[in-house]
């Protein structure tokens, strides 16, 4: 198979969730533009709450990818399949970390740097 196949045939796999892909990724740019203006840095907000949930959105994935392609978890048989399916599965724990992680900020970060400030004062 051409990788001009291959290609084609991701597209029309691809195609019926098209609209979830573009509404996904509008969100999570959304969301990290609103958080930047606000002051939001990646590196130096930490949320605990947020990385957890992050890891068991990315853990759910194990249950819900192969039903949501009409297959089972015992159907993934070969290194190949395994090596997809962690793959998908670390890919949407870092998506759902790059929109809960700032998400967290918006939320409660303004009042934990209010508090703190608060603490410096005499």
């Amino acid at each position: 198979m051409t990788i001009q196949g291959a290609l084609t045939i991701l597209m029309y796999a691809l195609a019926p969730f098209l609209w979830l892909i573009v509404a996904g990724l509008g969100l999570l740019v959304t969301i990290q533009l609103i958080a930047r203006v606000r002051g939001y840095r990646a590196f130096t907000y930490r949320c605990l709450g947020a990385n957890l949930a992050a890891l068991a959105v990315g853990l759910s994935g194990l249950w819900w990818i192969p039903a949501f392609t009409s297959s089972r978890l015992a159907y993934v048989a070969t290194a190949f399949d395994w090596v997809a399916l962690i793959g998908a599965v670390l890919g949407l724990a870092i998506a759902a970390w790059l929109v809960l992680h700032p998400l967290s900020y918006l939320l409660r970060g303004r009042q934990s740097q209010l508090l703190a400030t608060k603490q410096k004062l005499p």
